[in-house]
């Protein structure tokens, strides 16, 4: 089946947004992919047609990277982390919880179509609230088996709101969202406090902000107002005398 008229114009302003067509291959991937669910074979012909490019091209890529489907895909795509500081904080815990919980292995989809999840050793570049995963493009971080059963369910029930709506009132097609505005993830990492609650200069807990500084070589009572310390204003070393040898 062609690809809709609006991704064929997508695609095409992909290809002259970049000065070599070849340059643009990943986003009209996505652009695929979001239509479809998943790269299909005709897909990536359409689309090395509009860049000028050999078929061959264009499924080389869609090889490479792991979030690209060569097949049918759930509603919802689940990755979680399991490098070594998610792994450190229970990453096979949650990788264990969800497998369960959705009753398929990773890589699986769930009978019902909306759910395909997966582990995966590459780093999603949250360690700071690991253990973390990533459900449709948005990152959940912290995670405890409660958490996820909560994300899950939310997901659902849009799901189910969406049921029965129909092609006519522009219902999605299956497969992964695709990253939009109207459905952020509710907030679940903790991170540093807002700026509004720092106040004048103010840290949680009431105590002064900590000041960091240099101190110069050999001193330890004022503290340098240049960051480079010494390096700005070298040290004079004394002339040697011929009768100091």
């Amino acid at each position: 089946m062609p690809l809709a008229l609006a991704t064929r114009k997508e695609i095409t302003a992909l290809r002259d947004r970049y000065p070599h067509p070849r340059s643009a291959i990943l986003p009209c991937l996505w652009a695929v992919q979001h239509e479809l669910g998943f790269l299909s074979v005709e897909g990536m012909a359409e689309v090395a047609e509009v860049l000028r490019l050999a078929p061959s091209e264009v499924q080389a890529v869609s090889t490479f990277y792991s979030m690209y489907f060569q097949k049918p895909a759930g509603d919802h795509h689940v990755v979680v982390c399991v490098n070594v500081s998610c792994a450190l904080r229970g990453a096979d815990e949650i990788v264990g919880h969800v497998e369960r919980r959705l009753g398929v292995p990773s890589g699986g989809t769930t009978a019902d179509g909306k759910f395909t999840w997966e582990s995966t050793v590459e780093c999603l570049g949250a360690c700071g609230g690991a253990p973390a995963m990533q459900v449709d493009h948005h990152s959940h971080e912290n995670l405890t088996p409660e958490r996820v059963d909560g994300i899950i369910e939310r997901l659902r029930s849009r799901s189910s709101g969406r049921a029965g709506t129909g092609a006519a009132a522009g219902a999605q097609p299956s497969g992964p969202h695709p990253p939009t505005a109207e459905t952020p993830p509710e907030a679940t990492a903790e991170g540093p406090p807002s700026d509004d609650r720092l106040g004048a200069g103010e840290e949680p807990g009431g105590e002064p902000p900590s000041v960091e500084h240099t101190e110069m070589p050999g001193s330890r009572t004022q503290p340098s107002a240049n960051p480079r310390g010494s390096r700005s204003r070298p040290r004079k070393r004394p002339r040697l005398d011929a009768g100091d040898l």
